[in-house]
């Protein structure tokens, strides 16, 4: 038999006066916590009937819940908010309120990410127990990454790449996508979940094949991938098309990664289509950025970058940096925003862009506008034109006022553009903008390798190229730590076009075989295992006719 035991301190509350609770009749464990936790500032120890005890919560350490950017204020727990990905009006998820890192940093500086990942998780996710958090990151954080750091700091040309690539796919997008579907799962039982669970996921190169590698034959689960077709790397492609597993599924558009995007979210709140699922035995969710599940493993790393500086004597507990990041749906530096929020002591958050520079504009002069052409560039993953996680922060610079939070996106949709108040341009202040050229770019690439010997990919090379700009503009030489978001061999046509004139009539595999004599950095594991992979993915369609093609992937008709 369940029950919960809670120690009061001043509540008065016909069900809970310090006795024990029992589940009554269908009653659910995760919706009582719910409920409780809403309302008392308490210590609670819960027991099951198969184990002893499994969680105690401190006192004061409340539950977070989370709510629509365009909701009435309703509320979700955790596992909920994973499993359906995008609310039901159109909104993200969001937490109630952010919670305090109430680590010691000199504690954190002698943990291993894998304990790290749970300091910082445990405060987000706050209806997982224990084992069952624990459990989806040690399956997380494992020999898929090729490093028992997993993310490392490597120091190069006057700051710190904290390396986010060492995953299966060579890619930041692995940091999340490695634990996801263990999320995804556990929540699905947590919340007596019987369809299988259809992830849907647009791509601009890394996330495709990073969730594809996650819920590669994960039971209960199904995964369609869409690309823009003509807008990844031939190598980035690859790693899609040959993914094996029998419930993945890839299907390039013609269009670009927006069109991809603004599709899939058109399915996810196209209600005949959900009855349809239903009615064969599935469910939508996200393993884009949109999902919350994605979005709090990211902020681990950014809490683990500052505690190793701290370990290596780099800086003092307390003492500020900066941080940059390579971003185009803004999921990344969302992230590094929320670990601010936690306590990180984090002086400007570097927005760094390419010559797709919607966001630089945006922090210029308060007006986002999607009307313009749209740029392919040798950073691929950040060929964005609409900034998806953007409207969390947004959400946030209206006083979380969801009515004008929906109003600011619904002109967007509409009319292609919205401009926020001066009052909340003034909220950005933690931010700073900018953005590289190709040529700023390219030189980027070749100025870290010919200086620190150190071989950056176009995405991280924006970033170095925008801190280079940030520090003429402001002077402000703090300690910064860059997002290296992917490895050169993910990229190695532009790369090798950056720091040597040997490329010339090769294919991307025998570029990696020159950039390795070159580097002395061994290829890896994820190019090597695609180099003779055969093609098992090859369907192309539409944007408009995406709904079809998911329909007949999962035998719908």
């Amino acid at each position: 038999m369940n029950f919960i035991h809670i120690r009061m301190r001043c509540l008065q509350h016909t069900r809970i006066q310090g006795q024990r609770i029992q589940l009554r009749e269908n009653e659910n464990l995760s919706e009582l916590f719910e409920f409780y936790y809403g309302i008392l500032h308490v210590t609670v120890v819960y027991y099951d009937k198969n184990q002893k005890r499994t969680k105690e919560r401190q006192e004061g350490y409340m539950q977070v819940l989370y709510k629509s950017t365009r909701g009435k204020g309703e509320t979700v727990t955790a596992s909920m908010a994973i499993l359906k990905g995008l609310s039901e009006d159109g909104g993200l998820f969001v937490p109630t309120s952010i919670p305090k890192l109430d680590v010691p940093v000199e504690k954190l500086a002698q943990m291993t990410y894998q304990e790290t990942a749970y300091e910082v998780m445990s405060r987000f996710l706050t209806d997982f127990t224990e084992e069952e958090l624990k459990n989806c990151i040690v399956n997380a954080y494992d020999e898929k990454f090729d490093t028992t750091e997993i993310a490392p700091l490597h120091e190069a040309d006057g700051a710190y790449y904290l390396e986010l690539f060492h995953g299966s796919t060579i890619a930041f997008k692995d940091m999340a996508l490695s634990i996801l579907p263990h999320l995804m799962t556990t929540a699905a039982r947590k919340n007596q979940v019987k369809n299988d669970i259809v992830i849907l996921t647009a791509t601009s190169g890394d996330t495709g094949k990073a969730a594809l590698a996650g819920f590669a034959d994960v039971p209960g689960t199904r995964i369609i991938v869409f690309y823009p077709k003509n807008g990844v790397s031939p190598i980035q492609e690859k790693q899609m098309v040959t993914q094996k597993g029998a419930n993945t599924a890839v299907v390039g558009i013609t269009g670009n990664f927006d069109d991809a995007q603004t599709a899939v979210k058109k399915m996810f709140n196209d209600k005949e289509l959900a009855a349809e699922l239903n009615e064969a035995g599935f469910q939508f969710s996200s393993a884009n950025s949109i999902n919350i599940g994605r979005l709090v493993p990211q902020i681990v790393y950014y809490v683990y970058a500052y505690a190793k500086l701290v370990k290596k004597g780099a800086i003092k507990a307390g003492d500020e940096i900066n941080v940059v990041v390579p971003t185009g749906n803004f999921g990344n530096i969302l992230a590094a925003f929320y670990a601010k929020q936690m306590g990180l002591p984090i002086h400007k958050l570097i927005c760094a862009s390419n010559e797709n520079k919607v966001l630089f504009d945006f922090f210029r002069t308060g007006t986002y506008d999607r009307k313009r052409d749209f740029i392919l560039t040798t950073s691929p993953s950040m060929d964005i034109l609409i900034s998806s996680n953007l409207e969390r922060l947004i959400y946030r610079l209206t006083g979380e006022n969801a009515e004008k939070c929906a109003e600011l996106m619904q002109a967007l949709s509409q009319g292609g553009e919205y401009t926020i108040t001066d009052e909340m341009k003034a909220g950005l202040a933690d931010f700073y903008g900018n953005y590289c050229s190709e040529a700023e770019t390219k030189e980027a690439i070749h100025e870290t390798f010919e200086k620190a010997d150190y071989v950056i990919d176009p995405h991280t090379a924006v970033a170095a190229g925008v801190y280079k700009k940030y520090v003429k503009d402001t002077d402000d030489t703090l300690p910064t730590v860059i997002a290296s978001t992917a490895s050169p061999y993910k990229f190695t046509r532009s790369v090798m076009a950056a720091i040597s004139n040997k490329g010339e009539g090769l294919d991307d595999f025998a570029l990696a075989d020159e950039l390795t004599k070159i580097s002395g950095v061994k290829i890896p594991r994820a190019v090597e295992e695609i180099r003779t992979a055969p093609v098992l993915h090859d369907r192309v369609v539409d944007a408009p006719d995406m709904p079809a093609a998911v329909k007949d992937i999962l035998g719908i008709h």
